[in-house]
Order: C-alpha cells, then sequence, then structure tokens
C-alpha cells in the first residue's frame, strides 16, 4: 500500500460497485474473509440498497496488502490495522503538504507580479531565502518634529 495506488484518483478506482463474491475473487480470498475484514474495520466497503457490500478496486488493492502484511510479514490483523491507518494519515499529509506549496508558490508568484507593476517602492517589500527564516523590523521614519 506505500506510496501512490496506481489508478488513484480515477473515480473507476474508488468506485464502490464490486459484489463481495467479486472482489473476493480479485483478492484472492474466500468471501468470509471480506466479511471478518470489514468486521475488523481494516476495508470499508460501501453498501448496495439491500445492504449487501460493495467494493472498489481500490478495496481490492488493500485487500491485497493487508494478506501479503499479515501471509507474508507475519503481522497480526491488529497492527496491519495499525499500518493502514498511519499510511492513510501519510496520504492525508502529503496531500495536504501538495496544496499548501501550490498555495505559497502561488502567493510568491503574485507578489512578483505586483512588484513588476511598480506600484511598490522597492523598500517596501524585503526579498527573503524561501527556505530560511527571515525577522522583518519595521520602524515609521521620525519627522524632524518629533
Amino acid at each position: 500500500m506505500s506510496g501512490e495506488f496506481v489508478g488513484s484518483g480515477d473515480p473507476a478506482y474508488e468506485a464502490k460497485v464490486l459484489m463481495i463474491s467479486v472482489a473476493a475473487r480479485m483478492a484472492g480470498m474466500h468471501p468470509q474473509t471480506l466479511r471478518q475484514y470489514d468486521r475488523l474495520g481494516l476495508v470499508q466497503p460501501g453498501r448496495a440498497t439491500g445492504g449487501g457490500r460493495r467494493y472498489s478496486v481500490r478495496d481490492v488493492v488493500l485487500l491485497r496488502e493487508v494478506q501479503r502484511l499479515s501471509q507474508d510479514d507475519g503481522i497480526n490483523l491488529a497492527g496491519v490495522k495499525r499500518i493502514i491507518g498511519l499510511e492513510r494519515l501519510l496520504e492525508q499529509a502529503q496531500q495536504r503538504v501538495a496544496r499548501l506549496e501550490a498555495e505559497l508558490d502561488a502567493a510568491y508568484r503574485r507578489i512578483a507580479e505586483l512588484e513588476s507593476l511598480g506600484g511598490f517602492p522597492r523598500g517596501d517589500l524585503v526579498p527573503t531565502n524561501r527556505t530560511s527564516t527571515a525577522l522583518v523590523v519595521w520602524r515609521p521614519r521620525r519627522t524632524p518634529d518629533r
């Protein structure tokens, strides 16, 4: 499960449309195993109108990873659940960092655009190195009458 899933972001990859028998066959498991993993919270299938479980291709990839971690690596299901949870948190954090970096880049582009318009006296904006922290202290100029 580590890293980016092939096909993630594709609506067809995320769609909960596979019946339990199909998902079990694709994952190489018995349907009862999928039911158990659902009860344990390892995978969260969608529900059809009649209450039947519906899985996505992403769920099948996750089921294969659960099987690999438990059978090949000897990790118990509680450990697998923890790993999956941490990987989800990591994926969310990576997505947030990417969004924040895009916003920061947009802000730097906007600053450069405003500076190029010449509307600001050159001393008002102090260029800083993006990778380091800078402290800018502003003091109003004292007029001779004060």
